[in-house]
């Protein structure tokens, strides 16, 4: 066990680490772990109920029933089959019972999408699925902030992408906007391109440093003029809503203001549709005291840039809302977070709190991280009330305050195997073989993730695919009864 747990961390694709791991769960006996339906993590009854019933209505072919039943209720938790812990007593996958239940779900909708029959009809199916969309929600990826530490999630979409898991709604907050805004500028096709090491190596890699760059050695700085040329270089020349027309990906930026009165702000083609990517990849990357504070600008009616909020600049995304869970469930209907955790103001305090159930360890650490943030944030309020002609200081309270208040984690966790780096070069541009590594690194981190986020996106992956055909079929008929409305009215009428 201890060999092949080597050969998994030395793994070169995931097609080699997933047979590595099954292996594994074979030598240690969680193979069969996984064929026992019975344990006390999740309501496994009610899910074999469920699941014979779906399999009885199936080979019936009673649609009604089956529609009946699934009518009952489509939940990506029923009966507690959505915990992480599920995914963590095993290498890979999970029990399969919870496989099986999910496979049915998905064969059942499936085969009502293709029914060619009036019982149950159209319009009733069409009705079905998008309210089960809509209650089963989706799924987001949301990349924090990390400097040279986000090209980590290039590792992590490299698989998503991969594996065909990738979700539509990504959110990116500092370095983690620059990946966000490479994904949705770029059709999968020029992904495949972009995503190849080779090219990676020439889009991203650059041979002067950001950081100092004929600049003082004893204030770090950033070239701004070198960091616009990079972005630049990634991203497009695109809004938010050509973005969204081209690649029909919802990503979201987080930015942060600068000013002490002022809230965060989530850009994307919901809220701000014709602001530049650019400007808000720069606002999102501009880290305090290093870059200077960035006015966003948005394309007019004439089709030329302009200042948006012309009054406010913005600086690093992650430091109000370095993961936007909240905003991107309200715009979205999203439920189902997977993360991408690259901060390292909070990375040495993370531990994928979702996949542990119990534990004294765990108890007192949030005992501890609760007392601290209920002190910070004493300490702010008092700061806030006596230092009202320091401008300055305020600020500083304001930002470690709202470091503090932040979630980190989310449904599924992807962080790093490494928590310690050298801050004094988080800036600094890295060479071939660490950029390399870093990436690699990401995929490494993702691969146990991958059967997990397979498993709890399969449905809603499914529905989206049903609804997307379902709605443009409705879309004809409604132009064909409107065709033929049209070709029946008299003549004197149509005129």
């Amino acid at each position: 066990m201890k060999k092949l747990e080597k050969q998994m961390s030395e793994a070169q694709s995931y097609q080699q680490w997933a047979e590595l791991a099954r292996d594994h769960d074979r030598c240690s006996g969680r193979e069969h772990w996984k064929k026992i339906d019975k344990t006390s993590l999740y309501d496994y009854a009610s899910i074999r109920s469920r699941l014979e019933r779906l399999r009885y209505f199936r080979e019936n072919n009673d649609n009604i029933g089956l529609l009946f039943t699934l009518n009952e209720g489509i939940h990506g938790n029923m009966g507690g089959m959505g915990q992480p812990v599920l995914y963590t007593r095993s290498k890979f996958g999970t029990k399969q019972l919870i496989e099986d239940y999910i496979d049915a779900i998905v064969d059942a909708l499936d085969h009502l999408a293709r029914l060619d029959c009036d019982t149950p009809g159209f319009v009733e199916r069409l009705d079905f699925f998008r309210r089960a969309n809509k209650c089963y929600g989706k799924s987001a990826l949301m990349l924090s902030g990390g400097a040279v530490l986000g090209n980590f999630h290039v590792g992590v979409v490299r698989t998503l992408i991969a594996e065909g898991v990738l979700p539509d709604v990504i959110s990116g907050a500092s370095a983690g906007s620059l990946i966000a805004a490479v994904l949705g500028t770029r059709t999968d096709e020029e992904l495949g391109y972009f995503l190849d090491p080779e090219n990676l190596i020439k889009e991203l890699g650059m041979e002067v440093d950001l950081v100092n760059n004929g600049l003082s050695e004893t204030t770090p700085r950033i070239n701004h003029r070198l960091l616009k040329e990079k972005i630049a270089q990634l991203v497009p020349d695109m809004t938010f809503q050509e973005a969204f027309e081209k690649t029909g990906r919802h990503i979201n930026i987080s930015v942060s203001p600068s000013d002490v009165h002022q809230t965060s702000r989530l850009l994307n083609a919901v809220a701000s549709p014709n602001v530049y990517i650019r400007k808000a990849v720069l606002a999102s990357c501009a880290v305090p005291g290093i870059f200077p504070p960035v006015m966003l600008e948005a394309k007019n009616v004439h089709g030329h840039p302009q200042p948006y909020l012309a009054t406010r600049r913005w600086i690093d995304g992650s430091v109000s809302d370095d993961l936007p869970a909240k905003r991107l469930a309200r715009l979205y209907g999203v439920n189902h977070f997977i993360v991408s955790q690259t901060n390292p103001l909070v990375l040495w305090l993370l531990q994928d709190n979702k996949a542990v159930q119990f534990g004294v360890a765990k108890s007192l650490q949030g005992v501890v991280m609760r007392g601290m943030k209920d002190w910070i944030d004493a300490s702010n309020t008092l700061i806030q009330r006596y230092f009202k002609n320091s401008p300055r200081i305020r600020r500083m309270a304001n930002l470690t305050n709202a470091i503090t208040r932040q979630k980190y984690t989310g449904d599924v966790n992807i962080i790093p195997r490494y928590r310690f780096f050298d801050p004094r070069k988080l800036l600094t541009e890295l060479n071939e073989k660490e950029l390399l590594n870093l990436i690699h690194e990401g995929e490494l981190a993702t691969w146990p993730k991958v059967e997990m986020i397979r498993r709890s996106t399969k449905i809603s992956r499914k529905l989206a695919e049903i609804l997307e055909a379902y709605e443009a079929e409705e879309m004809q008929r409604l132009g064909k009864a409107h065709h033929h409305l049209g070709a029946e009215m008299p003549r004197s009428r149509r005129a």
